[in-house]
């Protein structure tokens, strides 16, 4: 008895930890690596990798704020495109009025965009925060009333955009400083798309950061998991609730200037027209899940980049046929959560 009792606790600490699972992004190298010989020409290969890879990690951004309001709040925000288009007019107008104080330094022309991208977080921050309190607050818990409620917000904010911007489309150039390419041997690479990956890069590190090494996110994970043993410990988990939500707004805000600038225009129906892509990539990725969103947003910024170059008619359903093919693999998506 002695012997078994002693042994006990070498045989809890013998319990092994969860592996990380490295398929989907063999899934991920595989594509690229599949890709090179139905391209042909390397240098063509790197100029769509590159760019595939760039506009994943755009609607990343996009689509991790609502990755990050679903996962954690289980809120099923379909307003979420509202905020995308703020942020986006936003752009347009701190760029307008930044561009002829800049005026050829290329220092000034990217102080201008990152002071668009601030203020364009903080305004859909601000909206968000106000979009949790009045529409989103009385339906917690259910998401059939979610989807209905979010759906008019989303909505009515299109018309508000219309009544203060105007209906018709604005250009969003990109400064000079960010427009060209640069070559590398024979491929050439757009400077914004480098750009805007890095952003994306920085923007995934924070999260993953944030939700797996703070304080901060071990609450929040906590308060998902049993909220009113967290409360219990003193903790006022609605607080983080909302804070999560104003970061999911306002990184749905940066969302919509990357992409505004990746188009060079802006419409009031820019945030309903990346709503679709959104949904298919968190799906993909796992519902709630921000690894799964990363992973299946580079997927379909490379499938739609590679399809559009090798079988353009294609391309406008490739996203939809690897959301199929994926779910038929892992029905729950690439990393699904697994307390839903």
């Amino acid at each position: 008895m002695t012997a078994a009792i002693a042994h006990a606790p070498a045989a809890a600490a013998a319990v092994p930890k969860a592996q990380f699972d490295w398929r989907p992004l063999a899934l991920l190298v595989g594509l690229i690596g599949l890709a090179l010989p139905a391209i042909g020409a390397p240098s063509t290969w790197v100029t769509l990798t590159v760019a595939g890879l760039a506009m994943g990690l755009i609607i990343f951004v996009i689509a991790s704020g609502l990755t990050l309001v679903f996962g954690l709040m289980d809120v099923l925000n379909f307003g979420h495109g509202v905020f995308i288009a703020l942020g986006a007019f936003m752009a347009t107008t701190v760029m307008a009025a930044m561009t002829p104080w800049a005026g050829d330094s290329g220092a000034l022309q990217l102080l201008s965009v990152f002071c668009a991208m601030a203020v364009a977080m903080a305004v859909a921050g601000a909206v968000g925060w106000a979009f949790e309190r009045v529409i989103v607050r009385p339906v917690y818990g259910l998401h059939l009333k979610q989807i209905l409620i979010t759906m008019g917000g989303m909505i009515v904010g299109e018309e508000i955009i219309k009544v203060i911007w105007g209906p018709l489309q604005i250009a969003l150039p990109l400064p000079a400083v960010l427009a060209g390419t640069w070559l590398l041997g024979d491929a050439s690479v757009e400077k914004y798309r480098v750009i805007a990956a890095g952003i994306g890069l920085l923007v995934f590190a924070a999260l993953a950061f944030t939700l797996n090494r703070t304080k901060v996110g071990l609450l929040i994970r906590a308060g998902v998991q049993d909220r009113e043993m967290v409360e219990s410990l003193g903790y006022r988990i609605r607080r983080l609730f909302v804070g999560v939500f104003v970061a999911g707004s306002a990184l749905a805000g940066l969302g919509g200037v990357l992409w505004g600038l990746y188009q060079q225009n802006v419409t009031p129906q820019i945030g309903a027209q990346v709503n679709v892509l959104i949904f298919i990539v968190i799906i993909i990725g796992g519902l709630g899940s921000t690894l799964g969103c990363f992973v299946g947003a580079l997927l379909v910024g490379l499938m739609a980049n590679y399809t559009g170059f090798l079988a353009p008619k294609v391309a406008l359903f490739s996203n939809i046929g690897l959301m199929v093919a994926v779910l038929l693999w892992r029905p729950q998506g690439l990393y699904p959560v697994t307390n839903r």
